[in-house]
């Protein structure tokens, strides 16, 4: 389905992986699309993949500024900004207590700051424009406090907060035509897990099936259509997650379990996905 004409997105963490594929879908949807990573080499050759009108540029997330400088730019080039992904984020495994404060705050910093910056910083033209769309591109990991990922799922947990509440300060204040949706993924097999198989805190981002691109990409596509405020992919899993996060007691009793389950399956994909196996998006 193509959107109206000189439509301007921004995706963040756009450099490879999802963030890239994402890039090719707004563009085929008929914006104008504005690719940016902290990486400005790899934002470079992710405009010139995608082609036509995309543009690049480097964006830390963490600078509140630079994404307020980034929706400027796109509101002056294509007239309006349609569509802001938040895709940027980082993650550092294994309990809480093995991790210093610098590497703490730089998921934190990512993760929820970096939601916050590019949400508020795409609201503005936005709420004048009456319409838009901000998709934040979160985690299971934001739906259920997952063990060997505490602060990244710490960091997700405050990233949807963050997207639900502000979209009902959005309702409450009169504005409709503008919407904030959590797409909540699976483990995906992109660079964020290449070099996680062989770790054991990582374990249960391989719980489930490993998740292509392409099928998150799907429903981004479907959620620009028809926007909700949180979709888990797949959805089985996320009412799996809900589920046990409704019994924290339960949730934290099965936890050894889980962790020992989880990690058969990740040993099984260390074996399928070892060396020399095609990592797509770069």
């Amino acid at each position: 389905m193509s959107d109206t004409p000189r439509s301007g997105a921004v995706v963040t963490g756009a450099g490879r992986g999802l963030g890239r594929e994402i890039a090719r879908l707004l563009a085929a949807r008929g914006h104008t699309v504005h690719v940016t990573d902290v990486d400005g080499a790899a934002a470079g050759e992710t405009a010139r993949l995608v082609g036509g009108e995309t543009t690049s540029g480097t964006l830390d997330v963490r600078d509140d500024e630079a994404c307020q400088a980034v929706a400027r730019h796109v509101l002056d080039r294509a007239g309006r900004l349609a569509v802001w992904v938040n895709n940027a984020g980082v993650i550092c495994t294994g309990p809480a207590w093995e991790q210093d404060a610098a590497t703490r705050r730089f998921m934190v910093e990512v993760n929820t700051l970096g939601t916050m910056n590019g949400t508020l910083a795409a609201l503005g033209p936005m709420r004048a424009a009456g319409a838009g769309h901000v998709v934040n591109i979160v985690s299971l990991a934001g739906l259920i406090g997952v063990p060997g990922e505490t602060v990244y799922s710490a960091s997700k947990h405050a990233a949807v907060g963050f997207s639900l509440a502000t979209l009902s300060d959005l309702r409450i204040a009169g504005d409709r035509g503008v919407d904030i949706s959590c797409v909540c993924p699976d483990g995906i097999w992109t660079p964020m897990l290449f070099d996680k198989l062989d770790d054991p805190a990582a374990a249960l981002s391989f719980s489930g099936r490993l998740l292509q691109p392409h099928d998150v990409v799907r429903v981004v596509d479907r959620v620009l259509d028809n926007p909700r405020p949180v979709v888990a992919v797949p959805a089985w899993r996320g009412l799996q997650v809900r589920t046990l996060d409704a019994l924290p007691g339960l949730a934290v009793r099965l936890g050894p379990a889980i962790q020992r389950l989880a990690r058969r399956q990740q040993r099984r994909y260390a074996r399928k996905l070892g060396p020399g196996t095609l990592r797509p998006g770069g």
